[in-house]
Order: C-alpha cells, then sequence, then structure tokens
C-alpha cells in the first residue's frame, strides 16, 4: 500500500536525550524550541491534532506538479499530440483543453494550455545537488503557455478528438448550447513567444475575442453535462442534457458540419444524463447513465423508442454521475455515484430488466464520486475522484492473500485494491490518464490542476 500523505508531528525533545554539545547550544538559544519531525501514515477521515500538518510524500511520486488557471476549470481533457507515445523521459511536455466556470458567466473561456518542462522527482532531487538554488530554479521550473477563446456561460464540460488530423473540441454551455471549436489556431499560436502576442493581440482587438465556434447545436431542451466523441468514427460525438435527452450526431463528409436527429433517445427522461461513453469497439453502440440510478447500453441504429439494449441498476441508491469504458477488455464499465460506490459491470451479464448485479463493489469514497476512468493500456487499473478531495488508483488484479501481512490494523481495513490515494486537490472534479505518456494523470478541482506519477503505477 502506497500512501501519499504523511503528518508532520512536532514534538519536545526529551531532555534526557539531548547530548552536551546539544545542551550548550540549546543553552545559547533558549528562545528557539528544540523539535523534531516524526513521520506517520495519514488515511483520509483522520481528525488531524494541534500542532499536525500533511505534508505530500515526494518519494512516493514519480512526478508531482500543480498549476493555476485563473477562474475555476471543473473539466478539461487531453489534447492529442505528435511528440510520441510511451513517454517516459524527463522532463514532460503535454497540451490540454480546459473550460472555465467563473462566477461571471460573460467573461467563461475555453483555454488550451501547454504545459512544459515537466521533471521526474528522483531526477530533479539528483541533478540540483551540485546546482546553485538560482540555477535549479530556471531549469527545472515548469512552464505553463495559455491562449484563450471566449465562451458565453460556464462550460459544463468540454471534451476533445482530431477528426483528419484537424483538433477539435466540443464544450456543452449553461446556457444549453453545444459548441465545436477548432483549436489549430490556438495550437500554433501557443509554440512560440511571438505567436502568442500576436494571437492575443487580434482577439484584443476582436469584439467577442475574434474566434467563432466551428459549429453550434441549440437542439437540447436544457442545459447538461454528457458528452463523448466516438473513438471508432472520428468526428461522430454524442451529448445528453438534463431533461434526459441525447442526440447523435454524424459528422459531414464535405464539409465540417453535422447532422443531428432531433428525435432524441430518451429513455432516462425526465431524469438527468451524467455521462457518456461511446464503445471502444464498436461504433454504433453508446452507454450512458443517469440521476435515474440505471447505466443503459444503446445501439443507435434502431429508432430511438427501440435503441435501449441493455440496462444496468440495483448497485447504487443514488444518482450515478459517471461512467468509464475500459478500452482494453470491452465488456467492462466501471460507475460511481452520489453514493461514494464504485461498481464494475460485466456488460456480458446484463439484460433487458432493470435489475442487474455488478460483479465488484468498492465503498472507499466518504463522498459524491465525480470522476472514474480506467487505464488506457492496463485492463485491470482504473482511477476515481470526488468531492471527499480524493483520487484513488485502484488494481482489480490485487487479492487479499498478496498483501504484507504486517500491515497495521488502519491499513487492512482498506480494500486491498486500493493502489494509492492523491491528495492535496479540494473538490476534485475531473481527472484524466494521459493515453502518451504511461502511468501520468492530470486532474482538476477548484483548488487548480495536479499533474503526478505515483510508484504505483
Amino acid at each position: 500500500m502506497s500512501e501519499e500523505m504523511e503528518v508532520e508531528l512536532m514534538e519536545d525533545i526529551n531532555e534526557d536525550e539531548i547530548s552536551d554539545d546539544d545542551k550548550s547550544k540549546e543553552n545559547e538559544n533558549d528562545n528557539e524550541d528544540q523539535e523534531k519531525i516524526v513521520s506517520k501514515v495519514y488515511l483520509p477521515g483522520e481528525i488531524l491534532e494541534e500542532g499536525e500538518e500533511l505534508i505530500a510524500d515526494k518519494s512516493a511520486y514519480r512526478l508531482l506538479h500543480q498549476a493555476q488557471s485563473g477562474a475555476p476549470c471543473l473539466s478539461f481533457d487531453v489534447l492529442p499530440d505528435d511528440l510520441g507515445n510511451s513517454r517516459e523521459d524527463y522532463p514532460l511536455t503535454m497540451y490540454i483543453v480546459a473550460g472555465t466556470q467563473a462566477a461571471q458567466a460573460h467573461v467563461n473561456n475555453v483555454l488550451v494550455m501547454k504545459m512544459s518542462n515537466l521533471y521526474g522527482n528522483k531526477q530533479h532531487s539528483e541533478d540540483s545537488e551540485s546546482e546553485s538554488s538560482d540555477s535549479e530554479d530556471e531549469e527545472y521550473s515548469p512552464t505553463m503557455s495559455v491562449v484563450s477563446i471566449r465562451h458565453q456561460g460556464c462550460i459544463n464540460r468540454i471534451r476533445c478528438t482530431k477528426v483528419h488530423e484537424v483538433p477539435l473540441a466540443a464544450s456543452w454551455s449553461e446556457l444549453g448550447r453545444v459548441n465545436v471549436w477548432d483549436l489549430r489556431e490556438q495550437l500554433t499560436a501557443i509554440e512560440h513567444p511571438s505567436s502568442l502576442a500576436a494571437y492575443r493581440k487580434k482577439c484584443d482587438k476582436e469584439k467577442g475575442g475574434g474566434v467563432k465556434p466551428l459549429f453550434i447545436f441549440k437542439g437540447h431542451l436544457s442545459e447538461g453535462f454528457a458528452l463523448d466523441w466516438c473513438p471508432m468514427k472520428p468526428g461522430d460525438l454524442a451529448s445528453g442534457d438534463c431533461k434526459g435527452n441525447i442526440h447523435i450526431w454524424r459528422i459531414g463528409t464535405d464539409s465540417p458540419t453535422w447532422q443531428i436527429d432531433q428525435r432524441p433517445f430518451n429513455s432516462h427522461a425526465p431524469h438527468s444524463v451524467e455521462d457518456l461513453q461511446w464503445s471502444p469497439c464498436e461504433r454504433d453502440v453508446l452507454a450512458s447513465c443517469s440521476v435515474d440510478k440505471t447505466i443503459k447500453i444503446w445501439d443507435i441504429r434502431a429508432s430511438p423508442h427501440k435503441a435501449c439494449m441493455l440496462t444496468a441498476s440495483g448497485a447504487h441508491q443514488a444518482d450515478i454521475n459517471v461512467i468509464s469504458w475500459s478500452r482494453i477488455e470491452s465488456q467492462f464499465i466501471v460507475s460511481g455515484g452520489d453514493d461514494g460506490l464504485l461498481c464494475i459491470w460485466d456488460l456480458r451479464l446484463l439484460g433487458s430488466s432493470n435489475k442487474a448485479d455488478p460483479i465488484a463493489t468498492f465503498k472507499h469514497h466518504t463522498a459524491p464520486i465525480t470522476t472514474v476512468e480506467w487505464h488506457p493500456t492496463e485492463s485491470t487499473v482504473f482511477a476515481s475522484g470526488g468531492a471527499d478531495n480524493q483520487i484513488a488508483q485502484w488494481d482489480l488484479s490485487v487479492e487479499t492473500d498478496s498483501l504484507d501481512v504486517e500491515q497495521n490494523d488502519e491499513l487492512t481495513k482498506l480494500p486491498p485494491q486500493l493502489l494509492f490515494i492523491h491528495q492535496g486537490q479540494s473538490d476534485i472534479k475531473e481527472l484524466h490518464w494521459h493515453p502518451q505518456c504511461p502511468g501520468t494523470m492530470i486532474s482538476t478541482a477548484h483548488s487548480g490542476f495536479n499533474v503526478f506519477r505515483t510508484i504505483s503505477v
């Protein structure tokens, strides 16, 4: 069990343990408190005593960085890049697109961000021993470049894809509209300071920021949160709203436009559709989850009133907020709800009735789960995050008898599949594994972004 947090406990030093030299030094500094640090494992939910402080155990991380974006970004996605796959050599560079939720709706933005010079903890520690503090700060400081697109209304969710090498992002607005953006200009501007300055100058001169959506859909009857691009048919999109309606977007062949069937898939209605996931292996199959406590599997080739093929319910006792479809073992879906439960579903065991049982259920989170995602290349690993300010990494292949029997009593109460607990963010909203940087995760919360890789994955 790897734990990311330690308690810094300040205690008085016993006078019997102080040498004569130390006593003489103490006499010269009577006004200075002599203290020592005792570290212990912290488990979420424990109450800190006076003088205790949570600190990150850097030895439990291969990579750990923080970033701020001004207004909180409660949804983001990783932009695919051309820097190569399986990148494990530091420093890393990565690109993301995020959407703000500012207090004033008219000042929200789509943010295209480049994070670079992301050094690993071990390399930084070893290399910096022979460096001066000034050169160390300059060499190892991460950098972040940002360009913005003015957006009408807060951004409930944002997702990106590539269609014929063109980077696109879809954003769900609180105003009930779904926008599609072409990000080529922003990704070009973010690469060089001169281009960045020219882009910002242009946007300042033009009303509304100078960038218009590539496409706007106003057919939803309310705002929504569910949004996903189809991995098997680049450019196809699904969007779900708070009235239980799901619309399927089919990309056109001749121009960057979409055909959208005005007849919604509405088996969840009138309950809100909270999340959508396309099948990783079938271009016409879609999963959804809802406030109605169900997960539904759709075959969108059928008419809307006949398209719901499978239904899973009965495990969650509250709203199901998020789902993730395994890209490696496509029969598995993980779900997370307001009840703090994580459920693993085997689609081969589901039927058309409303009652089904998950093959595994985990109760660790103490507040609603707001994000969950399978590892892109490890079939048994996934991560979850929630309103309890925790991100948990899980491995379904771990069994109880494979653990160290000498663990303390508190650790043995945790699920054996729980690999790692990451903390330090407030009100976690979304996490993603970086598909091109193995084991690296990015998460966003009200308190900002974290970029990290643990020693567990």
